[in-house]
């Protein structure tokens, strides 16, 4: 490798530039029974391993709720157990008096959606994953026997 891309690091490792912005680095030392050199690829500049200051993060763009909604929807179409299952839950945990309070729809107060996503995520805005609604539901006809 040409000096002016290949430079040790304080971990004996070196690191050198690819095509792409990809790095690739060689570990010297003994590896227990394979080969004394494991390369591996990261999308990581080099850079990155010199600069102490960390960055900050990206501001991630959570899905929303109606966006849980349509996921769900969709996998409930292709599987009517769990339509089902969420058709029951959500029936469940409806709003006392839904039907005299716009808009009219068989939803959980909003205080016990905060409340729960609270307890359960840490956040009272969270946004909880398809898969565990999905899990949630299954598990609740099971204890229930539904």
């Amino acid at each position: 490798m040409p000096a002016a891309l290949a430079s040790p690091d304080h971990r004996g490792q070196y690191t050198s530039m690819k095509m792409g912005g990809k790095v690739n680095q060689r570990t010297r030392g003994a590896t227990s029974g394979m080969d004394s050199s494991i390369e591996r690829e990261t999308n990581v500049s080099p850079a990155a391993d010199r600069d102490p200051a960390p960055r900050a993060a990206a501001p991630d763009r959570q899905p929303g709720w109606a966006s849980l909604a349509l996921r769900l929807g969709a996998r409930a179409a292709f599987r009517p157990r769990l339509a089902l299952d969420l058709i029951r839950l959500v029936w469940a945990f409806r709003r006392r008096g839904w039907y005299r309070r716009a808009p009219f729809l068989p939803l959980p107060p909003t205080e016990y959606i905060r409340w729960r996503m609270h307890t359960a995520y840490g956040d009272e805005h969270a946004v909880p994953p398809a898969a565990d609604i999905e899990r949630f539901a299954r598990w609740r006809r099971e204890v229930m026997h539904l």
